[in-house]
C-alpha cells in the first residue's frame, strides 16, 4: 500500500508531467495508458472530468497527425512494395473498408493493435477526411469512457480484495 501511496502522490505532486507523459503514451499506446488512468482516477491522483476532457483531446490529435502521416506517406512512397503489402493485409482483416470505410474506421478502434494501421492508411488511401473525422471521433467518445470505466473497475476491485 505504501508504493500506491507513493505513486498517487508524486502524480499529485507533478500532474503537468504525468499529463504529459499520458499524451505520449495515449499516441503509443493507448489501452494501457488509458486502464492505467482509470486505476490513477480511483486512486484519486487525477481529477475525471479533466482527465475525460484531456484524453478525447489526445484522441483526437492522434487521428490528425496519424492521417497526415498517411497522406505524406502516399506522396513519398505510393508505388513501393510494402505499402502493396500494408494495403493487401488491410484489407483482408478489413474487407468493406474501400466500400464502407465509416465501419471500418469504426470498428478498428476497438480492435488492438489496428487503429494506428486505419488511421494511417486512411490517409495514405485519402479516404474522405469529413467521413473519417465522424467515425473516429464517434469511437473514441466511446473508446475513452470504456477504457477508463475499466481501469476504475478493475483497481475497485483489486484494493477492496
Amino acid at each position: 500500500m505504501h508504493t500506491v501511496n507513493f505513486l498517487v502522490r508524486l502524480v499529485e505532486h507533478h500532474q503537468v508531467l504525468a499529463y504529459a507523459i499520458l499524451y505520449v503514451g495515449l499516441i503509443i499506446e493507448g489501452e494501457i495508458f488509458l486502464i492505467s488512468t482509470g486505476i490513477l482516477i480511483h486512486l484519486g491522483a487525477f481529477n475525471f472530468l479533466l482527465s475525460v476532457i484531456f484524453l478525447l483531446l489526445v484522441g483526437l490529435s492522434k487521428i490528425i497527425i496519424g492521417y497526415a502521416l498517411g497522406e505524406c506517406l502516399c506522396k513519398k512512397f505510393n508505388h513501393h512494395r510494402f505499402f502493396k503489402y500494408i494495403k493487401k493485409r488491410v484489407y483482408s482483416v478489413l474487407p468493406r473498408f474501400k466500400t464502407k470505410p465509416f465501419w471500418s474506421i469504426f470498428v478498428s478502434k476497438f480492435m488492438i493493435g489496428t487503429n494506428y494501421f486505419v488511421i494511417i492508411f486512411s490517409g495514405y488511401e485519402k479516404v474522405d477526411y469529413r467521413e473519417f473525422l465522424k467515425a473516429e471521433i464517434s469511437s473514441t467518445l466511446i473508446w475513452v469512457p470504456l477504457m477508463l470505466s475499466l481501469g476504475y473497475f478493475f483497481s475497485y476491485t483489486a484494493l477492496h480484495i
